[in-house]
């Protein structure tokens, strides 16, 4: 076993410590969320070091093993992750190890507060997101009911776990949220509610439809879709369906 193979995640922290280049370590994944991990969970951690700064521990880019994964960025490479992309739920619920000021830089904010950003969607871009995304959860929808109208099971049954995707995407983005993975959804809806959602009865209707496709369910929950995004709204993206809401809503 190498000396990079066996190095600990206590190990390293006290190495990035002892670097003044290092302005920053953020914890993510499994151990950033409570009552998460478990014996098979690694530590996977953000180094963030100052911009231009010169430091051995670059060394250390691309480690992976079972035991600690590294991701080695600038502090302009961190502001930029997951903004947008797949990223960005692991940092907003990141928790941070080290923060410091950044040496010479007058307009550092802090880890804190970068990642305080990428928490919290701006008005604009929650209002676009959600709107883009309450189009793709109707469409799947509608697909789905007509699928299962014409006699076309699977067919209704995977436009419908395709709807739930798009669904959870709109809730989250309602609320100014980045969407979680799906391991940590129910994580989620405990600790931080959707406003107006009972979260263990949304995640039965989830479970259920995502299992049977079941219509008169995805026809309940889009009633309370449909008020939810017209309240915030939305309700110009849903009239553009038309007659075609019909068939969507409760029977």
């Amino acid at each position: 076993m190498t000396a990079q193979q066996s190095l600990t995640y206590d190990a390293f922290v006290a190495l990035a410590m002892a670097d003044p280049a290092v302005v920053g370590l953020v914890l993510k994944g499994s151990r950033a969320h409570d009552g998460m991990a478990t014996e098979h969970s690694d530590h996977d951690l953000y180094v963030v070091l100052a911009d231009g700064a010169a430091t051995d521990l670059r060394r250390f880019t691309g480690h992976r093993t079972s035991r600690l994964d590294l991701v080695i960025v600038s502090l302009a490479e961190f502001r930029a992750a997951g903004m947008p992309g797949h990223e960005r739920y692991a940092l907003a619920r990141a928790r941070i190890v080290l923060d410091r000021p950044a040496g010479g830089i007058t307009d550092f904010g802090g880890i804190a507060e970068i990642l305080a950003a990428k928490a919290r969607l701006s008005a604009d871009e929650a209002f676009r997101t959600a709107g883009s995304w309450l189009d793709a959860y109707a469409n799947s929808l509608y697909r789905s009911v007509k699928n299962d109208r014409d006699g076309e099971p699977l067919a209704a049954r995977l436009d419908a776990t395709d709807g739930v995707g798009h669904l959870l995407e709109l809730l989250f983005a309602l609320d100014r949220r980045p969407r979680p993975y799906n391991k940590y959804l129910r994580w989620e809806l405990a600790r931080h509610p959707l406003p107006g959602w009972d979260g263990d009865a949304l995640l039965g209707a989830v479970d259920r439809i995502s299992a049977t496709g079941d219509v008169a369910v995805q026809r309940g929950l889009f009633a309370h879709v449909e008020a939810s995004a017209r309240r915030e709204g939305h309700g110009a993206v849903l009239d553009a369906w038309g007659a075609d809401l019909r068939l969507m809503r409760p029977q």
